[in-house]
């Protein structure tokens, strides 16, 4: 079959990441398009791309802002938008083709848009802030309801339609009684202070000729409500307060602002309290029928009070916005042996419940949620510490009644139902997922159900945790943004889902809550205090995650915008060092790592916190040496060069023995000793066989914390290992990844033995069973099993290293990966006398492919000699694998035993 002749196709188009995105703020935007064909080695040679404010006049080429002309060049990611000014508030539409390697010009691709929000809010916005004009009940704080009826001019047609708006708090808003958009717990959680994201939403269709009412219903959420470990609340401030715009274009030119100001009206209603931490009550007597329709009488609703609240601090929101997924009816409604009534939802998930029911008005239900059962069956919620999570409901009564919170979220698997009038069934509870709304990217499948169902609870660990920020756990009184957490995880994120958009938010706080001397802070957005900083491993986050966002997504900018912090971190470690060695300051080290109760014979696997430091001291120097390459920064390179070899060799006269022995002999030690080329290349190897002999003396168990375990598979594959790496995955019993998966989990556990093998638990005062930090071995299993990496010489998948090593234990492994370039694939199964390899490449970019063997001639593709393969380059055979250059297409290879 020959391929030479496929035609190129324009699949999708994104600007800034997204399709079709409402509420930009910035000024060049960047367009990417993913492109498909039926034959292979297909490339782009050229694009042309067409701006314009009319869909018709884009489609015709008339009437452009922005015409490229055809350009020559392979780039389809990130190309910047180089047309004249745009404007705030507008709708601009575009799209793209291309000329592929085979000279043939593609269709023009669907037109598609964007629409720009306020470059500079802190005049666009021509809103007021406003509060609540009763007195607050300040204990139980019940929400505030806001609305204002307006009059959108009857003789003329409503163009377009468009909502600005934003809390102190966090908010639903309603027009004519249908809510605006389905988006949650907005407008997110964000450094306040310097950053408060507003949201923007085309409500055109809701607006009617005439009279309309639009309604916003506040909670407290991060900004005034309980929040961080040490019962504080307020941290942002104690006030509650709304920001509208309502902008209407006509269709004769004209425009008119519907604001919030001193005209709204304001009054309690039925949500008596609501807290991230303890839950919602929610009184159903006090529902206000039509509250945010025209009809509704509001002469019993208070005025409003003007706040004089910052508007500079206001920003576009970058990211996704939290949304419903995944519903789930009970599996199992059950009493437990202490008489309580419990449902089952099989999965530990985040999110709530909503209830069906029908009682008399005043019947009370309470459901309050857990992650496990005791060892005897009964609800267990002693790990939450304070938090409640608990949401009471109470009927108005007579027909039936649907329930759900507004402004809270719980973490929980099982749910203990008080009050409910009648038989529970299944019917009356489902369970809701919420978490960001971030494009699933990642598949990936064994023959092993084992590590199959490990691969399942990484993805709901992340889906629980991704709620806006990268949380810890949802479940207990913490739920912060972690910054170790997050970055031993970030790759491993990345596979599952596309999380450019939420990281790029979320680094963004970083740089903002990161201290003047360059310190940053343990959790982001901080509520800890500024004293909660600097600890390595978690503060590098701010060199660790741009740069690998940059390899995972080819974004420069990203880069570009964080050097600033990511240059101010290396600078306060080198003034907290003395001679090149990183050796003072709080450390959480090696968090959590193997260490049993009754340890005679030092089996603790306890690493020095400043060797640790050490090297992330200079792994971070590396990423910026990296990252200043890419920028073109050569005296930054020169400049950091030199300190990383002073560093270096600091380590090595601190922590190193003559022989190569590092003073803390542990799992993690050798493990980041070796992952961040610590040691000199002569003493890698026996550094290495060190390591091995390690996880030998533990029977291949793993004794690494939240800094080793990420790099613990990695390092053993690279140094030729990777037989032990699969020894250290397959492993069932305590400490390993599958013991938890052995004793029913449904997502990561915070400690390998958070339910010990004889039932018990681990320390409830942090013993979470949502926890995704040791799901970071999912990088690996993606990298080594499927086989799909990055190289930084084609970062975003522009190049593809594709080499899976199959393992024992496995007759089958593989997964797919959707990147902005298109679906790359790597499957691989062992059969009798053969292996059998299923490989995809998209479209404008190449591959290097390794399969092992000694010998090209064992290997064919599609039924052919590998060498008569025109479509591949055979390169040659190294360190037992073959290596091969391939452009897009699919590829079907087998290997003779």
């Amino acid at each position: 079959m020959s391929y030479a002749n496929g035609q190129v196709a324009i699949d999708k188009i994104f600007v800034e990441n997204r399709e079709n995105p409402i509420g930009l703020d910035v000024s060049q935007p960047r367009f990417s398009w993913q492109l498909s064909s039926d034959g292979r080695n297909i490339k782009q040679t050229a694009y042309e791309i067409r701006v314009g404010l009319q869909e018709s006049n884009v489609k015709k080429g008339n009437s452009l802002i922005w015409h490229s002309g055809m350009v020559d060049s392979d780039q389809s990611l990130h190309v910047p938008y180089q047309g004249e000014s745009l404007q705030p508030g507008k709708k601009y539409y575009w799209q793209v083709r291309v000329k592929d390697s085979n000279g043939k010009t593609s269709k023009w691709s669907d037109v598609a848009f964007w629409q720009t929000a306020f470059f500079e809010p802190a005049t666009a916005f021509k809103a007021n802030w406003i509060q609540p004009g009763f007195a607050e009940d300040t204990v139980q704080r019940p929400s505030p309801y806001f609305r204002k009826e307006f009059a959108a001019q009857p003789d003329k047609k409503i163009q377009s339609a468009t909502v600005y708006i934003t809390a102190h708090g966090v908010y639903e808003a309603w027009l004519n009684g249908e809510r605006v958009g389905d988006a949650y717990l907005t407008p997110g959680w964000t450094s306040y202070h310097k950053r408060l994201q507003y949201q923007v939403y085309d409500v055109t269709a809701l607006l009617q000729t005439g009279d309309n009412a639009v309604g916003v219903v506040l909670g407290s959420g991060w900004y005034r409500g309980y929040i961080g470990f040490a019962g504080q609340k307020n941290y942002y401030g104690d006030d509650i307060a709304l920001l509208f715009q309502l902008d209407i274009q006509y269709a004769d030119g004209t425009s008119e602002s519907i604001l919030s100001d001193g005209s709204w009206k304001s009054s309690e209603g039925p949500i008596r309290s609501s807290e991230i931490y303890d839950g919602e009550r929610y009184d159903a007597r006090k529902e206000m029928p039509g509250w945010s329709e025209t009809t509704y009488d509001d002469s019993q609703w208070s005025n409003v009070q003007v706040g004089n609240f910052s508007k500079e601090v206001l920003i576009a929101t970058y990211n996704e916005p939290i949304r419903k997924h995944e519903t789930f009816q009970p599996v199992e409604i059950f009493t437990t042996p202490t008489g309580e009534l419990v449902a089952d939802f099989g999965q530990n998930l985040v999110g709530w419940v909503q209830v069906n029911v029908q009682g008399k008005a005043g019947d009370s239900i309470t459901l309050y949620h857990a992650e496990v059962l005791d060892k005897e069956g009964n609800f267990y919620t002693e790990n939450l510490r304070s938090a409640k999570q608990k949401n009471t409901y109470i009927l108005k009564g007579g027909e039936p009644e649907t329930f759900e919170p507004h402004f809270t979220f719980q973490g929980f698997r099982y749910v203990r139902i008080e009050g409910f009038p009648g038989e529970l069934k299944p019917a009356n509870l489902t369970a809701i997922a919420l978490y960001s709304d971030m494009p699933p990217t990642g598949s990936f499948t064994t023959s092993d159900s084992l590590l199959n169902q490990l691969q399942k609870n990484i993805q709901w660990g992340q889906k629980g945790n991704f709620l806006d920020v990268p949380t810890d756990c949802p479940q207990r009184d913490e739920r912060l943004g972690w910054t170790g957490d997050a970055q031993v995880f970030f790759r491993t994120a990345a596979y599952n889902m596309n999380v450019h958009s939420f990281f790029t938010k979320w680094v963004k706080d970083i740089a903002a809550d990161q201290l003047p001397n360059g310190a940053v802070t343990f959790v982001v957005p901080n509520v800890l205090g500024k004293s909660a900083a600097g600890s390595a491993g978690w503060a590098d986050v701010a060199t660790i995650i741009p740069w690998e966002m940059y390899l995972l997504y080819g974004d420069e900018r990203i880069l570009e915008e964080q050097y600033e912090s990511m240059e101010a971190w290396v600078q306060y470690i080198q003034d907290q060092s003395q001679d090149y060695l990183w050796n003072k300051g709080f450390h959480f080290g090696d968090w959590l790592f193997y260490s049993p109760s009754d340890d005679p014979d030092g089996k603790a696997a306890i690493t020095d916190k400043y060797l640790i430091a050490q090297c992330f001291f200079a792994y971070s120097t590396q990423l910026i040496i990296n990252a200043a390459q890419v920028l073109g920064k050569t005296e930054a390179v020169e400049k950091y060069t030199d300190l990383l070899k002073n560093i270096k060799e600091a380590y090595r006269n601190e922590y190193v023995t003559p022989t190569g022995r590092l003073v803390s002999s542990t799992q993690t030690a050798y493990v980041l000793a070796l992952h961040f080329d610590m040691l000199p290349e002569e003493m890698r190897e026996q550094a290495a066989e060190r390591l091995v002999q390690n996880i030998r003396n533990y029977d291949f168990h793993l004794t690494t914390g939240f800094l080793g375990t990420p790099y613990l598979c990695h390092v053993l594959t690279r140094f030729g290992h990777a037989d032990v790496a699969y020894q250290l995955l397959m492993q069932k019993t305590y400490p390993s990844w599958l013991y938890p998966v052995t004793m029913g989990a449904t997502t990561i556990w915070e400690r390998w033995d958070g339910i010990k093998p004889d039932s018990t638990f681990q320390t409830p005062s942090m013993n979470s069973y949502n926890h995704y930090a040791y799901g970071a071995i999912g990088d690996w299993m993606y990298r080594n099993i499927a086989g799909i990496n990055t190289t930084e010489e084609g970062p975003g998948y522009k190049n593809i290293r594709i080499q899976p090593i199959p393992g024992e234990g496995l007759t089958d492994g593989g997964g797919t990966l959707l990147t902005y370039y298109g679906t790359v694939r790597s499957s691989w199964k062992k059969e009798e006398n053969r292996w059998l390899y299923e490989i995809n490449i998209p479209v404008n970019t190449t591959a290097d492919i390794y399969l092992p063997g000694n010998s090209a001639e064992a290997v064919s593709e599609g039924g052919k000699a590998l060498n008569s393969v025109k479509d591949l380059q055979v390169i040659g055979v190294t360190e037992g694998y073959v290596q091969i250059k391939a452009g897009s297409g699919t590829y079907l290879f087998e290997i003779s035993k």
